[in-house]
């Protein structure tokens, strides 16, 4: 397990001016356009999940992202409530369709993880199922990462307050009351559940290979900013293995030839 700082240590002071922000947020688009070309040459798949508050800013991060990369090899996989049919399988039947080719992104706006948290909290689980969901969702993830794929997951993290300025800007914007719902009003209600809910989960399913980056969201420009850099940073590291493998790889076959010719 990687150890992660509780929500309540996170700095939730950080942000960025306009200027600033555009100028890092341009940097990092650039980078991950550049990135992604070498994605599908090493044949590297990506994913990337997206947990967060209700009003956090995961749909603008996710279309600051999209922005970046090649529609032909990227897709978002936007996670609701489950259909009726989709409730005779596995929890995890429903994301299985998402897990992407070599070479492409998947973006989950949410995921499995609604498992140990509205599942666990509305009571849509049993205590014995959320709590067996911990080891499942670390072989899953584990299968994913042993066979190749980066896996990046973000907590976009907020106060209560930011929230309820977020919520009554939706309010209170025609363009906006779409975002708002009555259960987006009765999650906020349960607040302190959540928090503890967050805390375990992300305790008990932060790996190496598979790591909650917690991302402060009370600014969003921050937030989105933060999120390219941590996608850039996994993805840079992912190509530098694979091309040292590649490097080993092709020593190894060059001796053999040698040897073989001897």
């Amino acid at each position: 397990m990687l150890k992660t700082p509780p929500l309540e240590a996170v700095d939730l002071s950080k942000s960025y001016k306009k200027k600033k922000y555009k100028k890092l947020l341009e940097k990092e688009q650039k980078e991950l356009y550049r990135l992604q070309y070498s994605v599908i040459e090493k044949k590297i798949p990506v994913v990337c999940v997206f947990e967060g508050w209700d009003a956090a800013g995961k749909g603008g991060c996710i279309k600051r992202l999209t922005r970046a990369v090649n529609p032909r090899f990227y897709s978002v996989v936007p996670i609701g409530s489950p259909s009726q049919d989709e409730k005779k399988y596995h929890y995890m039947y429903r994301f299985l369709d998402g897990i992407p080719n070599c070479g492409h992104i998947t973006i989950y706006d949410r995921s499995w993880y609604g498992r140990v948290m509205v599942e666990r909290i509305e009571g849509f689980a049993t205590e014995e199922e959320w709590k067996s969901a911990y080891y499942e969702i670390n072989a899953f993830e584990k299968m994913l990462t042993s066979f190749g794929i980066v896996v990046l997951k973000f907590w976009l993290h907020m106060d209560k307050d930011k929230q309820y300025e977020r919520f009554m800007e939706r309010k209170n914007d025609p363009l906006k009351q779409w975002k708002l719902t009555d259960e987006d009003w009765r999650n906020r209600e349960k607040w302190d559940e959540y928090f503890v809910a967050v805390n375990e989960m992300i305790e008990k399913t932060s790996t190496k290979k598979a790591p909650w980056i917690i991302i402060p969201a009370n600014d969003q420009r921050y937030a989105r900013v933060e999120v390219l850099k941590e996608i850039n940073k996994a993805i840079k590291e992912e190509i530098s293995r694979v091309e040292k493998k590649e490097k080993k790889e092709k020593k190894e076959k060059i001796k053999k030839m040698i040897k073989s010719i001897k």
